[in-house]
């Protein structure tokens, strides 16, 4: 037994002792794992895999049915840079994907039916992963001259990358960085690459520029402990920019692209509460920023001078529609809009201040933009999905306005739009907000009452749940199963606002938005009494650790992948991971009394009481460096000690793997069909029978 006290309180914790005292080597090497509580994980492994042996043949079922709509040999739409066009594709039987390019031609003239042009292989994914337990491809960036690539790729799942560069005309590679974040970004010589290194914390903290030639140089160093930095270059390609932020603050720094080892130059220095991120136009910088402009606005500032003083508006503050992002070529500023949870993406000329709109008709749906190489272009890449038509992707001219579709999502086995109905509904919370509800069922499923439901759930770090195409939720959906995403507060999904009602003294309107989600759908006849199932990951896990404390009466199973659910202990202990970059999301306990009450109240594994619980499956990673797998494992425990009515409690931890489970398009499927076999079992027992 752990006992701990903070703030007068005194914490006990029995399960203390599943956190192994060796935690950073486990993350490395998951076979360093202490014996004790190894034996405990694959205890409970074995006892996932037999309480879920009856349902072998559903998931073998669900598991063919998921993977008959992944084409298995798929390519995507390339993106042209100079004389060639680079994109990726998958060869039959393969996890992994492999780098190719093709000549600019053939990659212009690419549309959805054609077979490949003959293309040049830079990386392949499957031969790279060949002696790998666990493999998962990073960032891939090639050089200016195209005579290299940088790639970067994890080997056990903690998110500890491993950056090469690849001279493409013999294919050998040059190691250049241990221990970094999976992104690279080349200087204009083609020869120095950046990228971003991890501390012992697992947080990203230094900027270091290397080329094969020369040694490792530190070119920035965050000093603050709760701040992450990141690199990435202009699309102009003239500047390398560094962005250091946490949740809610940021500052960045230009590097001219020419003298990639000179001194970075800082753009405004850091306000708390204020966030802004750059691109590059001719001597002007264009910057989105949320200084007095909730929902943010876009500004410029001369190259020369760009402080705050000089910041003038481009795109002025709305209130309500917030400005997701933006990308600025040389003609056009574009940038991507939220309003009342639906996007659209805007286009302006800047001769002459023409703007115009793309936006779509259907009641959900999820649209995003690519940023694409080239500068001095007038097409735009953007995709389109919702919950019943499969992503496509456009190329759009910025100039005449015409679309182009490049390629639709393909699904082997056959999709037919027509047979499903997707709504959006809205919800009203417990204080009045309108929380909106998307969801997508078959075209026969009654809405009287009587059909089962899985509602998703996220909820923090301002992230927005788009109204997507799943392909795999069509096995649920098929099966007559109600497919919902709650986009509670804590998200962006109708603003800044939505987010900051969502997080450290607001946090709870997250569950309460969920639950009264919940609630909306039994109520309109979407979703059966006793035969909702809810599901969410890492924040959204403890989300659902939340509603089986308080509302856990309303579900017939709960599914948290990798949750984050040990959430006081955790922002208790400052040498973990991540943990001082969260305290804006989440409040500082170890300084503020009124942070440590708030998060005692809620924390799931600190909540746990003698009462009912719905069945529950909880997915870990051994080697997570995010959500550790003793939070889930602790909480599972403390859930079968507490129980009063001994439901099913299901742990399976992934002992190869980290945060994202398994790694390979298909090897993922194999979790994929383990959670909607339990969810079935749960809420639509006919159909796993």
């Amino acid at each position: 037994m752990s006992h701990s006290t903070h703030h007068g309180v005194t914490l006990e914790d029995p399960y203390a002792w599943l956190r192994a005292e060796n935690w950073r080597e486990v993350m490395r090497t998951p076979s360093t794992l202490p014996a004790d509580i190894a034996a405990f994980l694959n205890g409970e492994n074995d006892y996932a895999d037999a309480v879920m042996a009856p349902l072998s043949t559903l998931r073998d079922t669900l598991f063919a049915e998921m993977r008959g709509r992944i084409a298995e040999t798929d390519w995507s739409v390339p993106t042209v840079d100079g004389e060639y066009a680079y994109g990726s594709d998958y060869v039959e039987g393969g996890e992994h994907p492999r780098l190719i390019r093709m000549a600019r031609a053939d990659g212009e003239m690419l549309s959805e039916g054609d077979a490949l042009p003959d293309t040049e292989v830079l990386l392949d994914g499957n031969l790279e992963a060949a002696d790998s337990g666990y493999f998962r491809l990073g960032g891939i960036a090639h050089a200016p001259d195209h005579k290299s690539i940088a790639w970067s790729a994890d080997r056990a799942g903690a998110e500890l990358f491993t950056l090469s560069i690849r001279d493409l005309s013999t294919g050998a590679d040059t190691v250049l960085f241990e221990d970094v974040t999976p992104a690279a970004t080349f200087a204009a010589d083609g020869k120095t690459v950046f990228t971003v290194a991890l501390d012992d914390n697992h947080r990203p903290c230094k900027v270091l520029a290397r080329s094969p030639s020369t040694d490792v140089k530190t070119v920035y160093e965050e000093a603050d402990p709760g701040f992450f930095v990141g690199v990435s270059r202009t699309l102009s390609g003239r500047f390398v920019v560094i962005d250091s932020h946490d949740h809610e603050t940021s500052e960045a720094y230009l590097i001219d692209a020419d003298d990639p080892l000179g001194e970075p130059r800082i753009i405004a220095e850091r306000r708390p509460g204020e966030e802004y991120d750059i691109e590059h136009r001719g001597d002007q910088l264009f910057i989105r920023t949320n200084r007095d402009a909730e929902d943010f606005r876009i500004v410029s500032a001369p190259v020369a001078t760009p402080g705050r003083d000089h910041w003038q508006d481009v795109v002025p503050h709305r209130p309500g529609t917030f400005i997701v992002s933006m990308n600025v070529f040389a003609g056009f500023l574009v940038w991507l809009e939220r309003e009342n949870a639906l996007p659209r993406i805007m286009i302006r000329r800047l001769s002459d201040g023409d703007t115009h709109s793309i936006a779509f008709d259907e009641e959900a749906y999820a649209l995003g933009m690519s940023e694409g190489y080239e500068f001095d272009t007038e097409t735009l890449r953007f995709s389109y999905a919702s919950m019943t038509t499969p992503t496509e992707v456009w190329d759009y001219n910025m100039a005449t306005q015409e679309r182009r579709l490049r390629k639709r999502q393909q699904i082997p086995s056959g999709h037919d739009p027509s047979q499903y109905v997707t709504r959006r509904l809205v919800a009203r919370a417990s204080d009045g907000a309108e929380v909106p509800v998307s969801l997508v069922h078959h075209a026969s499923t009654p809405v009287d009452g009587s059909a089962p439901c899985l509602i998703y759930g996220y909820g923090a770090y301002g992230i927005t749940i788009p109204a997507a195409f799943n392909a795999n939720a069509l096995s649920l959906v098929n099966r007559g199963v109600v497919y919902a995403i709650a986009h509670v507060r804590g998200g962006m999904d109708r603003g800044f606002d939505w987010y900051a009602h969502g997080r450290r003294e607001h946090k709870e309107n997250t569950f309460s938005d969920f639950v009264a989600a919940t609630d909306h759908l039994i109520a309109t006849g979407y979703a059966a009494p006793g035969k909702v199932a809810a599901q969410g990951g890492s924040a959204g896990g403890m989300l659902m650790g939340a509603i089986a404390n308080r509302a856990g009466d309303r579900y017939g199973a709960i599914v948290a992948e990798v949750p984050f659910v040990d959430v006081l202990t955790t922002m208790l202990d400052d040498t973990l991971p991540l943990t001082p970059p969260e305290w804006p999301e989440w409040g500082d306990p170890i300084r503020d009394p009124e942070a440590f009450h708030r998060m005692k109240g809620y924390s799931p594994v600190d909540n746990v009481a003698a009462q009912s619980y719905p069945a529950i499956l909880a997915l870990a990673g051994v080697s997570d460096p995010r959500v550790t797998y003793w939070e889930p494992a602790k909480w599972v425990a403390r859930l079968r000690e507490h129980a009063t009515n001994d439901p099913l409690i299901v742990l399976r931890t992934n002992m190869e793997a980290g945060h994202g489970g398994a790694s390979g398009r298909f090897k993922r499927l194999e979790e994929v069909a383990l959670v909607q076999a339990f969810i079935l079992a749960c809420v639509q027992p006919s159909a796993s029978a």
